[in-house]
């Protein structure tokens, strides 16, 4: 008895869901799907439930896409094994900045996958774009962009460990604007203060 108690106040104080998704994806990730790329596309799969959708009971709220980003993004750590190459090197990653553009809702009910891939780093981040795209007729549904920042470690020496990575690519037109609009919102917090 006491133990349930133990898992009720559990519930109300933390959200324990997420914690046991995120265990179970970096999991299922290791256990079922080899290593990848830094540079290869990950996939993760999602229903939208009732416990995904707004008020109205229709489609996903938009909350809850960033909530599933972070599950997509624990899983491309996992199976590119970066963040490990992070925490050997005493960093951690955090999220420094994101965006996400809606294009289409996700209905209540229908299957999705989110893909992420690495698209640009500099000396402090990484650069990941992520896509929602529903399984019954490949729409994709809404685009983000992140940017993590790695704590206590020069990503550019980082990603040296990955001979795919030798290379930067070209920073996106799309993520130079959306960074310089960052650096300007900066600034002006900057005059601020």
């Amino acid at each position: 008895m006491s133990f349930l108690v133990l898992l009720l106040i559990l519930y109300i104080i933390w959200d324990v869901n997420y914690f046991i998704r995120c265990l179970f994806t970096v999991l299922a990730g290791r256990l079922f799907q080899g290593k990848r790329k830094v540079t290869d596309t990950t996939s993760i799969y999602g229903l939208c439930t009732s416990q995904d959708v707004d008020i109205f009971l229709r489609h996903m709220n938009n909350a809850r896409y960033l909530r599933e980003l972070d599950f997509a993004r624990f899983h491309f750590y996992a199976l590119t094994n970066l963040y490990e190459l992070v925490r050997q090197r005493g960093g951690g990653a955090v999220q420094g900045a994101s965006s996400v553009r809606y294009r289409r809702t996700i209905p209540i009910f229908h299957p999705y996958k989110i893909q992420t891939r690495l698209i640009w780093w500099d000396d402090k981040a990484i650069y990941l774009e992520q896509t929602f795209v529903t399984l019954a007729d490949g729409f994709v549904r809404a685009v983000a962009l992140s940017k993590q920042c790695i704590t206590n470690c020069n990503v550019l020496e980082l990603m040296q460990n990955y001979p795919e990575a030798k290379q930067r690519p070209e920073m996106p037109a799309e993520l130079k604007l959306w960074l310089d609009a960052i650096e300007l919102s900066s600034q002006k917090l900057r005059k601020d203060k």
